[in-house]
């Protein structure tokens, strides 16, 4: 039985590249978290989290991936921050294999500044935020069933997600 899978890390990890590719190989849906809620809001992230505050972005992001779960087995990227809320990684075990994309902060940080709408890396220093980000979710990345290094090659990256969602998600 195909259960989702589900990418976890920092922003600037490749979920989304990476999820997207794996995807595509997989004959799955992909579904981008982040792009939904921007889709359903009508507004950037930035925008989300300056008129409405994180509590509200979380709430959104989590009814987004629950609605997600209850759809047919697809690879999902949400958000860097939705592993570290509390109980959630728990809630998507039964019917997800999670695949934590492990990716070094200073690496990370210069993917995200890429896209200049990561509300909690903008700043004076968004590499020593991207490490502080790390540090504070590095426990809940940890919690996942898998982990793919996503510093270097994507091909390998994406190889190793498709492996594993054949070998241990039913695909």
């Amino acid at each position: 039985m195909k259960r989702h899978v589900v990418l976890i890390g920092l922003p600037g990890s490749g979920k989304t590249t990476v999820g997207r590719l794996a995807a595509e190989r997989l004959g799955a849906p992909f579904v981008d978290v982040d792009a939904l809620i921007v889709r359903k809001m009508q507004m950037p992230v930035a925008r989300i989290f300056a008129e409405f505050g994180e509590a509200r972005f979380r709430q959104v992001e989590r009814e987004t991936v629950a609605a997600a779960l209850a759809g047919p087995p697809s690879v999902i990227a949400p958000g860097g921050g939705w592993a570290a809320q509390p109980g959630l990684l728990e809630e998507t075990r039964p019917s997800s294999f999670i695949i934590y994309l492990r990716t070094m902060a200073m690496t990370a940080a210069m993917r995200a500044r890429a896209a200049d709408d990561r509300p909690l890396l903008m700043g004076p220093d968004p590499a020593e935020q991207m490490r502080t980000l790390l540090r504070e979710r590095e426990p809940f990345y940890a919690r996942a069933d898998a982990e793919v290094p996503n510093d270097g090659k994507l091909e390998r990256a994406v190889a190793q997600v498709v492996a594993l969602a054949r070998e241990r998600a039913g695909w």
